[in-house]
């Protein structure tokens, strides 16, 4: 049944306080992705305008890589850059071992993101910025992580709260 007022009810199910519900978790969702920006913005450094530089300074592409929800974010980052006019695209790191490598040339950029730093799907992608000489930033939450150790720059993501429940 579905009425006009306020407290719409279906089946002993009160719509509103649902609704209601879903308003306060909406807004806590914002809230601690704010805490986590202000974090973010206060641990700011010479590392962003050093990757900003390698990335400006590129002749070729700027690719990105990540794993799982890390994939998802350099998908986006990689869209983002190109449709603001900057080359990129992203390469998934369980795909580059199988010949997906020699898309990266020594001319590009490598952004390679990971929560911990640890994602094993990476090593190849590492191991082959290393060997041809490509500029690798590195975004984690651990400098001293494979990835933060082989980045030629770290931006380091804060240690703050995701708005994850699983988390």
């Amino acid at each position: 049944m579905i009425t006009t007022t306020n407290s719409i009810s279906n089946d002993n199910i009160n719509i509103s306080k649902l609704s209601n519900r879903d308003i306060v978790s909406a807004k806590h969702t914002i809230d601690i992705e704010i805490d986590a920006l202000r974090v973010m913005e206060s641990e700011l450094d010479s590392s962003l305008t050093s990757a900003l530089d390698i990335m400006q300074s590129a002749k070729g592409r700027v690719i990105l890589t990540g794993m799982g929800k890390s994939g998802h974010i350099a998908k986006k980052i990689a869209a983002s850059l190109a449709s603001t006019g900057t080359p990129s695209f992203f390469v998934h790191p369980a795909e580059a071992s199988h010949s997906d490598l020699g898309m990266i040339t020594n001319n590009d950029v490598i952004i390679a993101i990971s929560n911990s730093g640890e994602s094993k799907e990476l090593i190849d992608i590492l191991n082959y910025s290393k060997r041809f000489g490509i500029k690798l930033i590195a975004i984690t939450k651990n400098p001293e992580s494979s990835l933060g150790k082989a980045g030629d720059v770290v931006l380091k993501l804060p240690s703050a709260k995701e708005a994850c429940p699983l988390d």
